[in-house]
């Protein structure tokens, strides 16, 4: 059991990161299609979708980024 909790950790490390990168990117003005872009897009809209129906966005400001973030070490802290 002790790989599948290592790897869940690592799951939780890389999403986290994948959301922040895609937070700051947001925050540019970039290309919509830029292959970056659109890959972090695919990886992390599981994980932001749905937050994004529970948490309504606040006028210009999406918090589902930070919802989701704190899912995931929430994760990370009680996995054993």
């Amino acid at each position: 059991m002790t790989v599948f909790f290592m790897f869940i950790k690592l799951a939780c490390k890389i999403f986290t990161f994948a959301i922040l990168l895609r937070a700051v990117l947001s925050w540019l003005p970039a290309n919509p299609h830029n292959k970056v872009t659109a890959f972090l897009s695919q990886v992390t809209d599981p994980i932001l979708n749905p937050t994004r129906r529970f948490i309504p966005r606040a006028h210009m400001l999406d918090l589902s980024p930070l919802v989701a973030i704190l899912i995931l070490q929430l994760i990370y802290i009680f996995v054993p």
